[in-house]
């Protein structure tokens, strides 16, 4: 669930405050550390994020935006050492090349500490230092239908020092295509559905793991 405010503070200017929630999401099953027996369990997480992100329209096709955020993961009890604090800085530059077509492209950076820092008996820290780079591309299909478009690639920067951590040293890979088609009910409320599909690599891990999202959704602004 996503709830956002968006406020115009001059003709090129304005900015956006978002709240985000995720609740108890299935992230599989997993070896727990923290009753000593290494049982597989289910392992799953809730996600709030806030964020504000300011909007500068350099002309009427070339924009600029700046990112801010803070988030907490929480995940169930024989988890918890993984709780986890986060922050992102980020920038995106988007360019209208067409009056169909809209290019992106953005970077973020994310620092992320985790409750098992301090915790080295699980031997299980996953704070981390992330990079993320995507390049999306919307096309309005239709004066009320629009096709939206990107790839991701993220890279995790493990960061823990427990000597019988798996995370010590490592990294992680993960590529991800996302489409979706949005399509404006009214002046004020728009629908949509996406699919997303990625693939994420731990460089301790053999093989690599595929994950697919489909989501719908109603878009209402006032």
């Amino acid at each position: 669930m996503r709830v956002q405010a968006i406020q115009a503070l001059s003709s090129s200017v304005r900015v956006k405050a978002r709240y985000y929630y995720a609740p108890n999401q299935f992230l599989g099953n997993n070896e727990e550390r923290q009753s000593g027996q290494q049982q597989i369990v289910a392992e799953n997480v809730t996600s709030h994020i806030w964020s504000t992100r300011l909007y500068y329209d350099v002309t009427p096709d070339l924009s600029f935006q700046l990112l801010g955020r803070y988030g907490l993961r929480r995940y169930n009890e024989a988890f918890s050492e993984r709780d986890t604090g986060f922050w992102t800085i980020g920038a995106h530059v988007g360019w209208r090349v067409t009056h169909m077509i809209m290019l992106g492209l953005t970077y973020h950076y994310e620092r992320g500490l985790a409750k098992g820092r301090h915790q080295p008996a699980f031997e299980d820290d996953t704070s981390y230092v992330n990079h993320y780079l995507t390049a999306d591309v919307d096309v309005e299909l239709t004066e009320r239908l629009s096709l939206l478009t990107a790839v991701h690639y993220e890279l995790n920067n493990w960061t823990s020092g427990f000597t019988g951590d798996e995370r010590r040293g490592a990294h992680e890979d993960i590529y991800q295509g996302e489409v979706r088609l949005a399509y404006r009910l009214t002046d004020s409320l728009q629908g949509f559905g996406g699919f997303q599909y990625s693939i994420r690599k731990e460089s301790f891990e053999p093989h690599s793991i595929g994950e697919t999202n489909l989501g719908i959704g109603l878009v209402a602004q006032f």
